[in-house]
Parts: C-alpha cells; sequence; structure tokens
C-alpha cells in the first residue's frame, strides 16, 4: 500500500507542475492569436524578440544554439521537460506549449496527398487562405508513369504548403502519401495510392517525397539528419494494410495473414524505397495486425527494418487512434492503456497520434512497463525533425513564400496537365477520337458525372483554386445539353434514363459519363462487386443505342469497373477512363475528347472481369494462387481481364526496335559465396548453382540497352516505355513477368527517339523464394519492351 501511494503521490507532483505552468501561460506569439493583419508574427521559435515577449533570456536556452547539431539541441530540449511535459509532446490530439522554456504547442497532423487538405489538425482554410491547388488523385497522377511530372507536384504542393506554414494556416509535417499496393480490386482506397505494381508504387513515392522535402542545393548531406526540410512527409500505411470493412470485418480488428515472401516481395518494397531512396522523414504504422502482432507494436518491423535496416532519419508515428484500438478492437494479449503505450513505445513508435501516450505514459514509466529514456529517443526523433524544418531557426530561402505562391496560375496550370497526363484511352474504333470541334458542334453530356464537382477532388482533398466540371470544359467547344440520366451516382432506378436518350437522340455526339464516389469506394468503404452501381449499365446502353452521333464513354472512378458490355458494343466508339481528375478535371477531359492533347496514360491497375471476385475473398492475402483462388495483380494473375496492367491507347502508334543480342553475366563466386537451391517444375540436371542470394553478391553489374521508339503515325504523342523482367523458365511460383524501368517519352509525328536503360542486374531480374530470400537465378532471364525480348544469361563459376 506504501509503494503505491508514494507511486500516486510522485504521478500528482509531475501533473500539478506541468498544468500549473500551462494555466498560467501568457498566449504564445507563435500562436494565430497574436498576429498582424491576420499573420502571426513569428514563424519560428528561437526568435530573440519571442523570448524577450515571454520574459526568457533565449541565450540560456542551449537548444537555440545554432552552433551545435541537431541532436546536442534536442537532447537539451528534451532534459529540461517533465514526465507529463514529455507524454504531452508525444501525442498528436493534446500535445501542450511549455512556457517556461519558450515551447510551443505544435500540431503535427497534416496532409497533402494531392495538395494541401483540409484534414488534420495542423491546415485550415480562411479568408486569408481561401484555397489551395487541388491534383487529380493519386491513382491517376501515377497512371501518367512520369516520374517528372509527379516530383514537380511534390515540389508545387510544397511550396503552397510551406506558404501557408508562413501564413499561420498549415503545419510543417504532411501525413503524405499512402504507398499501399493495391492488393484486392474492392479496396476502398484505391483512389489513394499509385497501383497494383511495388515498384511504380516506390518509384511514386520516392519521387512525391524528394518533391514534398528537398530544397534546391541541398538534397544531399554527409548527414542526412541535419538535412534541412521544406515541408515532412510521411509514408504510409506501414505494413500490409489494405482492407476497409469487408462483409463486417474491419481495419480496426483485422488479422493480415502475410507470408514472408509477400511482404519482402511487394508488402514492404514501397517503404523501403520511400526511406532508403526517398529519404522520407516519417514513416507511419498501420490500424491492422500483420500475423497477430499490430504493426505500431512490431519491433521487427518498425525498430529491425525501418529505423535500423532501413535507416530512417526521422519518427515513426501510429495511424489516428491505432495505440488505443489495439486495446478497444483488438484486444491484444488484453493489454491495458499503459501496457499498449508501453509496448509500442519499445516497439519504436515516437508519436501517438491520438491521446493513449499522453495519458498513459507517465504511469507506464513510474510502473516501470518502459524506460523514461525511450521517451527521451522518441523526443529526439520528433525535435530533429522540426529543427530540420526550421520550426525553431526558419529557413531563410523560403521565408519569402507567402499568398501569392499558392493558387497562381502556373500551378493551377500544372494540375490540369497532370490530369491530362494521366488520362487513359480505352478504346477507339475508326479513330473516331480526337471529335472535330468543327464537325460535332451540339454536344450532349450525360450521367450523373457530367456536371461532377466534389467528385472529381476525391478524399483527402483541400479547397480547390478554381474547379473546372466537365459541363463546363465541354462548353468551350460546343453546344452542350446536359442530362443527369440517374438521380446521383447509384442510379437506384430509371426515372431520369429517358430524359438522357431524348437528349442523345438530338445530339451530333454524346459524351456519357459514368462511374462511382465516394460513397461506393473510400477510406472505410470497401466494394463487393466490380460493376457500375445501380441502373447505370442500363443507361449506357440505352443511350448509346439512341445516339445519332459517335457515343464516347468516361470512366470516373479509382477502383476497376467491368465495363465490358461498353467494351464489345459497336456503337459506343471511344472509352476514356480519367479516374478522379482533380479542379481541373472537366477541361482536362474535354481537351483529350477533342485533341488539344494525345492521351498517353497506362493504367496502373489490371482491370478484372466482375466474377473475379467471386473466385476469392478479400481477405486473402497471398499474391500467388493458393487453395483454388487465382492470383493477383498483373505478376500472378494469368486468366482473362477486360483490360491489362499497363494498358493505354493513343491518337497515334509507336514502334520499337532493338538491335538483336544476348546480354550474358558470368560471375565467379568466391568461397564465401554459396548457392542456393530452387524449386524447380522439372528435374534440371544442367543446373549446378540455381541462384545465389543477392546479399552475398557485389551487384554492381549492369544491363545497358538501348529501345529505338518512333511515332509511325501522324500525331505528336507521349509514349510510356515499359520494360519488364521474366525470370528463367521452370522455376515454381515466380511472378509472370515484373516492371523493372519505364519512361514516358514524348515524339512529334514520324520522329523516331533512342530511350537508354541501364538496369541493375540484382534489382532488376531478382526473385523472392517462399522463405524471403531475394534472389539472382541462374538461366536465361529475358527483358521484355512492347514486341521487343532481350534475352540475358545468369550463370555462376563455383
Amino acid at each position: 500500500m506504501a509503494t503505491k501511494t508514494s507511486f500516486m503521490i510522485v504521478l500528482y507532483c509531475h501533473v500539478i507542475l506541468s498544468f500549473s505552468i500551462v494555466s498560467f501561460a501568457r498566449p504564445d506569439p507563435l500562436d494565430a492569436s497574436l498576429v498582424e493583419d491576420g499573420i502571426p508574427k513569428y514563424s519560428y521559435v528561437c526568435y530573440p524578440s519571442r523570448f524577450k515577449m515571454l520574459g526568457l533570456d533565449m541565450a540560456k536556452f542551449a537548444f537555440c544554439d545554432k552552433s551545435l547539431s541537431f541532436e546536442v539541441r534536442a537532447k537539451d530540449l528534451v532534459d529540461q521537460l517533465t514526465l507529463v511535459e514529455k507524454a504531452q509532446q508525444m501525442g498528436d490530439h493534446s500535445a501542450t506549449d511549455v512556457p517556461r522554456l519558450g515551447l510551443p504547442a505544435y500540431k503535427w497532423w497534416s496532409e497533402a496527398l494531392h495538395g494541401v487538405s483540409h484534414v488534420g489538425h495542423g491546415t485550415h482554410f480562411d479568408g486569408l487562405v481561401p484555397s489551395a491547388t487541388s491534383f487529380p488523385n493519386v491513382i491517376l497522377t501515377a497512371a501518367s508513369f512520369n516520374q517528372t511530372l509527379w516530383k514537380s507536384i511534390g515540389k508545387t504542393v510544397s511550396t503552397e504548403a510551406r506558404a501557408m506554414y508562413n501564413l499561420g494556416r498549415a503545419g510543417l509535417t504532411f501525413w503524405s502519401p499512402n504507398v499501399n499496393v493495391v492488393r484486392d480490386p474492392r479496396w476502398g482506397r484505391t483512389l489513394e495510392t499509385p497501383g497494383e505494381d511495388p515498384f511504380v508504387v516506390g518509384l511514386y513515392a520516392v519521387n512525391y517525397v524528394r518533391g514534398l522535402q528537398d530544397i534546391e542545393g541541398q538534397e544531399n548531406t554527409s548527414d542526412p539528419n541535419s538535412r534541412p526540410l521544406k515541408v515532412s512527409a510521411c509514408c504510409k500505411h506501414f505494413s500490409a494494410y489494405d482492407i476497409e470493412n469487408y462483409l463486417g470485418l474491419d481495419r480496426l480488428h483485422y488479422d493480415a495473414k502475410v507470408s514472408e515472401q509477400d511482404m519482402v516481395e511487394t508488402f514492404n518494397v514501397p517503404f523501403e524505397m520511400c526511406v532508403k531512396e526517398g529519404d522520407v522523414s516519417s514513416v507511419m504504422c498501420s490500424y491492422n495486425r500483420v500475423n497477430g502482432i499490430p504493426t505500431c507494436a512490431d519491433a521487427y518491423l518498425l525498430k529491425k527494418l525501418v529505423r535500423k535496416d532501413w535507416n530512417l532519419h526521422g519518427y515513426i508515428v501510429a495511424d489516428c487512434d491505432s495505440v488505443a484500438e489495439m486495446v478497444n478492437s483488438h484486444k491484444w494479449l488484453k493489454v491495458t492503456g499503459e501496457e499498449a503505450s508501453a509496448h509500442t513505445l519499445k516497439a519504436g513508435l515516437d508519436l501517438d497520434c491520438g491521446d493513449y501516450y499522453t495519458r498513459f505514459l507517465p504511469n507506464a514509466v513510474l510502473q516501470g512497463q518502459v524506460r523514461e529514456s525511450s521517451m527521451d529517443q522518441a523526443l529526439k526523433n520528433l525535435y530533429v525533425v522540426l529543427m530540420r524544418l526550421g520550426f525553431f531557426d526558419g529557413i531563410e530561402s523560403l521565408a519569402s513564400l507567402g499568398k501569392y505562391d499558392i493558387c497562381n496560375e502556373e500551378n493551377i496550370e500544372l494540375a490540369a496537365e497532370a490530369a491530362r497526363q494521366g488520362i487513359v484511352l480505352l478504346k477507339n474504333d475508326g479513330q473516331t477520337l480526337p471529335l472535330d470541334p468543327s464537325k460535332y458542334k451540339s454536344l450532349a453530356l450525360i450521367g450523373a458525372h457530367a456536371n461532377a464537382t466534389k467528385a472529381m477532388l476525391g478524399n483527402y482533398e483541400g479547397v480547390p483554386c478554381k474547379i473546372v466540371s466537365p459541363l463546363e470544359g465541354f462548353s468551350a467547344f460546343g453546344q452542350v445539353t446536359y442530362a443527369s440520366g440517374c438521380s446521383g451516382i447509384k442510379c437506384p432506378d430509371d426515372k431520369l434514363v429517358q430524359s438522357a436518350v431524348d437528349v442523345a437522340k438530338n445530339a451530333e455526339a454524346t459524351i456519357l459519363f459514368v462511374g462511382l464516389d465516394l460513397s461506393v469506394e473510400a477510406e472505410w468503404v470497401d466494394r463487393l462487386d466490380l460493376l457500375l452501381p445501380g441502373y447505370q449499365t442500363n443507361l449506357i446502353n440505352e443511350v448509346a443505342e439512341a445516339s445519332k452521333g459517335p457515343v464516347i464513354l468516361v470512366v470516373m472512378t479509382a477502383g476497376v469497373v467491368d465495363i465490358s458490355v461498353a467494351k464489345i458494343n459497336p456503337k459506343i466508339q471511344s472509352i476514356l477512363w480519367v479516374g478522379y481528375p482533380g479542379e481541373q478535371g472537366g477541361r482536362a477531359i474535354a481537351e483529350v475528347t477533342f485533341g488539344k492533347y494525345n492521351p498517353g496514360g497506362r493504367l496502373p491497375l489490371t482491370w478484372y472481369e466482375a466474377d473475379y471476385v467471386d473466385k476469392l475473398p478479400m481477405t486473402s492475402m497471398a499474391l500467388r494462387p493458393v487453395d483454388n483462388y487465382p492470383g493477383r495483380t498483373y505478376k500472378f494473375f494469368n486468366g482473362s481481364t477486360v483490360y491489362p496492367f499497363g494498358y493505354g491507347l493513343s491518337y497515334t502508334s509507336f514502334k520499337y526496335e532493338h538491335d538483336p543480342t544476348e546480354i550474358s553475366l558470368d560471375i565467379k563466386l568466391n568461397r564465401l559465396q554459396h548457392c542456393h537451391g530452387l524449386p524447380y517444375e522439372k528435374e534440371n540436371p544442367n543446373v549446378n548453382c540455381p541462384s545465389v542470394s543477392i546479399d552475398d553478391l557485389s551487384c554492381n553489374d549492369e544491363l545497358t540497352f538501348n529501345i529505338t521508339v518512333q511515332n509511325a503515325g501522324e500525331k505528336d504523342g507521349s509514349d510510356v516505355v515499359m520494360v519488364y523482367s521474366v525470370p528463367p523458365e521452370g522455376i515454381i511460383g515466380t511472378p509472370i513477368k515484373q516492371l523493372v524501368a519505364f519512361e514516358r517519352v514524348y515524339l512529334h509525328a514520324k520522329e523516331t527517339k533512342n530511350v537508354k536503360f541501364v538496369l541493375n542486374a540484382c534489382k532488376s531480374l531478382n526473385i523472392v523464394d517462399t522463405s524471403g530470400y531475394r534472389l539472382l537465378a541462374s538461366g536465361v532471364h529475358n527483358i521484355l519492351v512492347g514486341d521487343v525480348s532481350i534475352p540475358v544469361k545468369v550463370s555462376y563459376q563455383v
């Protein structure tokens, strides 16, 4: 009893000390309550006059001494915090200021998935900053397969974000991008992601993160923990997270049963690339468990992989209330709040987007469940990132960013260009598109999305600068008559179909918009099928039958839909997939339709037929075929599709050529490099060394080749040159093929360009076995580029 009493006295003293300081605190100048013309007087902490206003001498605080390293400064700050104050700085929901140190509260949660978002505690729009540029949702931007574009969008978003910070309207830490692989076509958050291929998702992450974080001229430093950041990005949700709410099983309760092979080969790849190549400053763990352990409490995932093996320079944050859900939903090990907080902190979680750390960590420390020094290390990880961001010292080169850097013409034009580059032409019978505006002057715009505005923004959106609906976009090219045809995207009946049919009968061309929206696919909303909702298919058929002119079907979705009915209907000449195209979407769709822009996007997802989802539950995590279930993604599914991954047409045509040569890699092994067995479909006595782990190889061998790309048509256009590797025949369980490189190339009509590719053999040819080893197999690999095949022979001298 005496022990318990003394424990309560100690905790009580911590609480009284902390809360008494807060209660008598002066208003902090970093707070928007002390402003001039609506703008905070101070945009960073260590400003001498700010400390003077607080009645403090800044010279006495080493954490404001710029001559010291960030690590030393962060330690000095953390060492001066009480136990309760430390806990208060480790929860986003309840962060408080520490007036005696001149330390203001910081709101960590802001979002910038495809533009600065209104979601999160750190960002808000008002009369001073009413809007920010809203780019297409990520799934459409990914379809451009243009790394330069991905990085450019990141740069623009971070410029607007930093300007909003300077104006007191945003934070500096943005929990974006979402780099989960789309394993199942029913997943509701497909719109947020770059698609189903882990390599593409990873490259998107690297480029978008670099665009967000990098300051020109300071992209690389000898000490990455001192590298200044424009804003801080966060790759989420780690790992194997891709279920929202499937038949009553939601993400807060889901335990993903995943093989090591799939973790190494698919689920972890984008995160590893994001940390190693993108140098992201934060990683977010997910709600779900993986093989029984909540990801936010898994020391192997957080400490071993992210922090040690991949060498994260930054902090790890929980998805919001994930720590609480370990107790309330997962009921993992029947832990208490103190135990859950201790487990996650020891596993490597630095920041709780929630209030469990704030509420329970002081008790957990005083009960001996976790060391206070673990809190210290987490806080140092957090404060070093804030110092790199200039939260304490400012960053002079970014200080001038302001209102005129937000929603300017250049940014809005980039949003339009992103939409144009992502749009995918799926069908174009008889070269119906592009339409000639001098020939087609009366247009029927039909469908619930024909006058879309908010639906084009998707989720995690901000307030757009200037939204252009399809109705407005097409009105620039002709006389438009609009009919919705459906009362909302779920199209519950056919009451409005006839009015749409009547409009189509009298138009020279019909543009028919169908698709989904956030009521059908979204966070917390998984789909049950791959069909268009309600009577939309009926609308397609009846309008197509009645139209006197060409019918162009525009599909506005993130996830795949089985539109086989339209694909085979000869009265539907052309089909465009436009994702959720952002604030300039209506303009971009119209410009593509009328030929002001030649589409060059490619599908970042396999478009399965509708019965695919009847063959396996969403909870089957395996990528390879298993238990009579089909495989997943283009890498492991060889059945029929509506449209394959990487598919996309153009208004012109392209040809590839390559001088026929075989590339050979003859690798001599030393006595410390050993052969690794592989399972073959048939016994292969000719292979004396089936493979070697790439961890045991120098991996300096490169595959260099040129592809000659010719625009054989009459129109200028862009082509995405996609490079796949195919493993040697006969090895059990390998991918059908896997994307290893791509390049988007613009060519004038009849122009020819040589595109050079340099591939690292280990990265591009490796396969992952059932134990999780990455191996370079001997035998003949093939590099596929369109109809060009380049054999690569790998052999080992033992």
